[in-house]
């Protein structure tokens, strides 16, 4: 029973071990752009049945409660926070955010596409619209050269003014992914996202429309990572590690009492 009760303080130790992991690379990426914070969720090993609920006590009883001992605890996932960020303006025309559902979507160098709520884009020297990485934004947009006065509007519908001509001509639309189950998405570096099993098929379409939401032009969404939040996560993972290894200290105190007295 003592060396059992090890392991479960192990598992514990493990498990709280891979939480403070967690909260590390939230806090690690709190000015990251589009990062949303990831939460880790625990679930219980297998339990022994020692004596079965509703088992015969006698020839007229049953008992009415049965035992059950647990042997241990383990993380089963960790899933992404879909919470909107908060919008910091920076004026900059390729600056996207998107207010709501929704991911844009660029060409990865492995030729997947990669989904993303960084909408950090400048142009490349060829004048297409492509982040930080250089990886082109999908569908692709090309922005004339000389072109001035690039304007987004909300559905996605890059405009801009050509010289010598007083009104604006739309040069792309920008379409944008939202998934049925966002939190099955993986993430693969690079504030990049891929599409998994899980997260079922991207449904793509023009922003603003059917559950995708708005683009914001001249804006970033910041990180949905809550400073205070995470050091309560954190204080309490601490205590809780402390606890299992205080148990693993008892256990061995009672073994030791085991081996020099009987």
């Amino acid at each position: 029973m003592t060396n059992a009760a090890l392991h479960v303080a192990r598992t514990g130790l493990d498990a709280q071990n891979m939480r403070m992991r967690v909260i590390a690379n939230n806090l690690a990426n709190v000015n990251t752009t589009g990062f949303k914070r990831d939460r880790a969720s625990f679930e219980t090993l297998a339990y022994q049945s020692v004596t079965a609920a509703g088992a015969a006590s006698s020839d007229a009883t049953k008992f009415a409660t049965g035992t059950s001992l647990g042997s241990g605890v383990q993380i089963n996932g960790t899933a992404k926070v879909d919470i909107q960020g908060s919008m910091q303006q920076t004026g900059n025309a390729l600056d996207m955010a998107i207010q709501g559902s929704g991911f844009f979507q660029v060409q990865m160098p492995d030729g997947r596409t990669g989904y993303t709520r960084d909408g950090g884009f400048s142009l490349s020297s060829e004048g297409t619209i492509v982040n930080s990485e250089g990886y082109q934004l999908q569908p692709q947009i090309q922005i004339p050269q000389g072109a001035g006065n690039i304007t987004i509007a909300e559905d996605g519908t890059v405009s801009v003014k050509l010289a010598g001509q007083n009104d604006s001509t739309e040069v792309g639309k920008i379409e944008t992914a939202r998934f049925t189950n966002p939190a099955g998405l993986e993430a693969v570096g690079n504030n990049m996202l891929v599409e998994t099993a899980a997260s079922g098929q991207p449904q793509v379409g023009a922003a603003n429309a059917d559950g995708r939401g708005a683009i914001e032009q001249g804006s970033l969404e910041a990180s949905n990572v809550n400073i205070v939040e995470e050091l309560v996560d954190m204080i309490e993972t601490q205590r809780a590690y402390e606890v299992n290894s205080k148990m693993i200290q008892s256990t061995d105190q009672m073994l030791q009492y085991v081996n020099q007295n009987i």
